[in-house]
């Protein structure tokens, strides 16, 4: 019987040809299992709005609409024949489908299960599998197929398809530095949506019609004020944002994070990981607006009225949703500094900053810039006590529980107090 290898994650270019089966031709660039995460209980169906509804003519010559909203299985959503399948000569081959994605598609279903109901061992167990999973979906639907395919100046579906595999985890440390929230819709009657593009970002000074919203491309993850969106189930959302933001808001957004080298090393700490902020109607309305907006062309949901988040939100306030910090996490949990150092069982040691670099790189534990990063950090500690009050929005874990939902007064003044006393300390803080 013909077989098949794989080499160091990636398709052998010895491959013996396997006969494809139907179903392997038939590419669900989101998973089906995924977009069961997204249905009510007892449904067997999602509503699917078309954002670009076709446009023909019947035999008479009149034009025509194709219909908008449709009720759909998840086998028949998300999907495009042969998007995965490739060819020797004539005959084809589905060798990414079944081997590459069905791999990564396998684990990251435990992987999106294990975040979405969170503890901290889960997360470290499934944490590499779950960034193996974000990596591929970000780059394997056809909105990503296509930024590929420009960026390499190339239009061969080919060569994208191997770029795609090639460069899975090109933001795995990045993503490992971000400060990692998991944030809730269970109060909110309106539940997240999910896209045609699930692994989305939103960057507050990048509206809809900028530049780098334009075509297939989307503001770079590595933008100071850009925050990666994964919803996890109809009622879950995972939100990384880039530690630089969350320490200080009041930098340039488009200005590039420290260390934005991709494909090296990161660190993830599980114990910093956000959760136990409720959405609230209005909120979710505006991250489901975010993921419309970021779609290619379809998104789907549970209730049709989910689908038209721009009846409860315009475009014009992309940049203030929740005040500027929807998708921000609670500043209050958060440290200065974070260094880290390693010592393997062979004797050799490790240290790498809180952004990633390594003793002797540029920028290593720079006191100039963590000075102005504490400063900025007190300060918008200030600014979020003011805004939201004594309660969280993000619990992190102190040892083996969850800190207290509410600062104590004492320590709610406290907070009140360091806006205004580090504010005049942040001259020049823009130019970092």
């Amino acid at each position: 019987m013909p077989a098949s290898r794989e080499r160091d994650g990636e398709l052998s270019c010895y491959i013996i040809h396997v006969p494809p089966s139907a179903s392997y031709r038939q590419n669900h660039y989101v998973p089906q299992w995924y977009q069961k995460r997204f249905m009510l209980h007892g449904q067997h169906n999602l509503f699917v709005r078309d954002l670009k509804p076709r446009r023909f003519r019947d035999a008479s010559g009149r034009e025509h609409v194709d219909r908008e909203l449709r009720s759909l299985a998840p086998r028949q959503s998300f999907v495009e024949r042969d998007l995965y399948t490739t060819y020797l000569g004539s005959e084809p081959s589905t060798e990414i489908e079944r081997l590459f994605f069905g791999r990564i598609d396998s684990a990251g279903k435990a992987a999106v299960e294990a975040f979405s109901n969170f503890t901290v061992a889960g997360a470290l167990a499934q944490y590499d599998n779950l960034l193996a999973y974000l990596g591929s979906q970000k780059f394997r639907t056809p909105k990503g197929l296509r930024w590929i395919a420009e960026q390499a100046g190339s239009a061969d579906r080919h060569r994208a398809l191997v770029l795609m595999m090639s460069n899975r985890a090109m933001y795995h440390a990045v993503w490992s530095e971000c400060v990692w929230s998991i944030v809730d819709a269970a109060e909110s009657s309106t539940k997240f949506i999910v896209s045609d593009h699930p692994v989305t970002v939103y960057n507050r000074s990048c509206g809809p019609s900028s530049d780098r919203c334009r075509g297939y491309s989307d503001p770079d993850v590595r933008l100071n004020a850009t925050h990666t969106l994964y919803a996890l189930s109809i009622d879950r959302m995972l939100v990384l944002t880039n530690l630089t933001w969350a320490r200080n808001p009041y930098q340039d957004p488009c200005g590039l994070r420290p260390n934005p080298q991709l494909s090296r090393m990161g660190l993830f700490k599980a114990m910093g990981v956000q959760r136990e902020r409720h959405l609230t109607e209005i909120e979710v309305h505006q991250i489901n607006f975010i993921l419309k907006s970021r779609a290619l062309r379809y998104v789907a949901a549970a209730v049709p009225e989910w689908l038209y988040p721009e009846k409860r939100v315009s475009k014009s306030d992309w940049r203030n949703f929740g005040d500027g910090y929807l998708l921000m996490p609670d500043p209050r949990p958060i440290h200065s500094g974070g260094t880290v150092y390693m010592t393997y069982e062979d004797g050799t040691s490790l240290a790498s900053d809180e952004y990633g670099r390594l003793p002797g790189q540029p920028g290593f534990e720079d006191k100039q810039r963590s000075e102005l990063e504490w400063n900025a950090l007190h300060r918008f500690k200030g600014e979020f006590a003011r805004l939201y009050g004594p309660v969280r929005r993000g619990r992190t874990n102190q040892g083996l529980e969850l800190e207290a939902e509410r600062t104590s007064d004492e320590t709610h003044e406290y907070y009140l107090s360091l806006e205004e006393q580090h504010r005049p300390l942040m001259r020049g803080v823009r130019n970092w």
